[in-house]
């Protein structure tokens, strides 16, 4: 039986899946009323084929590619002198979810006032925003992993007090995404497979998220099955389309399910990114097991339903806890931070940073920042034992 790999859905915004669906990009800017778009991308895709193409088609684009993993508030600032001084009316996000992020913050500042710090996710702050003053955004995803694309924020780190920050208004929301399958097709197994352990993260993490929200919770299981079938694929094989295409729906169902909640994988991960400049992804992969072993006496009832949902032989926490630990493995996901060049240098920071971060209200089990120095310690060392 053939797969069907190409849909156009509503949910959580205009989403064109489907290969070789880049070919319409001239459309959904034209549909978006873009008429001078400014495409933002990372650094290493700036003179990619597939990016060269899509500006090929579209003679009025003008390219900012200075963007960094990890993207600082410079970034943006840059990024919208670019967009000012092309006389731009809308934004191309194309890449990974640093792309995507920078992209979609630009868009969002390009009609405002206010420096960007203004607009932290924090209380109400996002009302400060003249939403009249946000362009319109085309996301062009190339990972399968933050789900950026349908996201209503972007994640930027303060070089002045090494935090990453949430910049969030409800219209960042890309208008139309295209998500197609053929422009991941060439990224390396390794950040295959840590893009697609962020994305599992994402959905792990909002299901066990507290609160009574059954529309993410379903979206969470459902990513979790997919990535569960169809990330070993994609690593194994990169031309797998099928497995692609999967991947990338996993990736947005992960960003739509989070708007529940995260919980303390990421509230680590972001000031361990921040300090020690590590993919933010591979971090995610690295940190969950020992958050769930802290985790363990919250989450043990809902494990029962992400272990019938992945078909483990066993309904229990442990059996969750084992087969996270395979999976990593046959992803080929380091153990330990030790093995990303993360060492225990500053353990009282990232407890602190971590215990402030905006993902840590979502988790299971309130921690505070020595809690999350001691996790951060487990992680370090690979060693589950101190976590519990």
């Amino acid at each position: 039986m053939t797969a069907v790999l190409e849909g156009n859905w509503n949910y959580p915004t205009r989403i064109w899946a489907g290969p070789g669906r880049i070919s319409e990009l001239g459309a959904a800017c034209a549909d978006l009323g873009i008429r001078r778009p400014l495409l933002v991308t990372d650094r290493g895709l700036a003179s990619h084929a597939m990016l060269q193409s899509a500006l090929a088609a579209l003679p009025a684009a003008r390219l900012f590619a200075d963007v960094q993993g990890n993207p600082v508030a410079k970034n943006v600032e840059a990024g919208l002198s670019a967009y000012r001084a092309g006389n731009h009316d809308g934004v191309i996000a194309f890449g990974g979810g640093s792309a995507l992020d920078v992209g979609k913050v630009i868009a969002f500042m390009s009609g405002q006032t206010r420096p960007l710090w203004d607009f932290e996710d924090v209380g109400d702050w996002w009302t400060r925003a003249d939403p009249a003053g946000i362009a319109a955004v085309v996301a062009v995803p190339t990972t399968a992993g933050t789900g950026s694309e349908v996201g209503r924020a972007g994640v930027i780190l303060n070089e002045a007090t090494h935090q990453k920050k949430i910049i969030f208004h409800p219209k960042m929301m890309p208008g139309i995404v295209i998500s197609d399958p053929e422009l991941t097709v060439g990224l390396p197994a390794g950040i295959t497979a840590a893009t697609g352990m962020d994305a599992f993260v994402h959905c792990f993490e909002a299901y066990c998220a507290p609160g009574f929200h059954p529309l993410a919770d379903g979206v969470a299981l459902e990513g979790m099955r997919l990535i569960k079938q169809y990330l070993p694929r994609a690593y194994a094989n990169g031309a797998d389309i099928e497995a692609r295409s999967r991947m990338l729906v996993a990736a947005s169902m992960g960003a739509t399910a989070f708007q529940k909640g995260l919980g303390g994988v990421h509230a680590i991960a972001h000031p361990v990114g921040a300090w020690y400049g590590t993919h933010h992804g591979l971090s995610n992969a690295v940190i969950l097991p020992y958050v769930m072993v802290h985790n363990r006496d919250a989450i043990d009832e809902r494990m029962r339903v992400v272990a019938r949902v992945l078909d483990l032989p066993r309904s229990d926490f442990d059996a969750v806890l084992g087969w996270v630990l395979e999976f990593r493995r046959e992803l080929g996901i380091p153990a330990s931070l030790a093995e990303v060049g993360v060492q225990v240098t500053q353990p009282g920071v990232i407890g602190q940073e971590a215990a402030i971060d905006p993902a840590a209200g979502g988790n299971p089990v309130p921690t505070d920042a020595a809690g999350y120095e001691r996790l951060f310690r487990s992680a370090v060392q690979g060693d589950l034992t101190l976590a519990a």
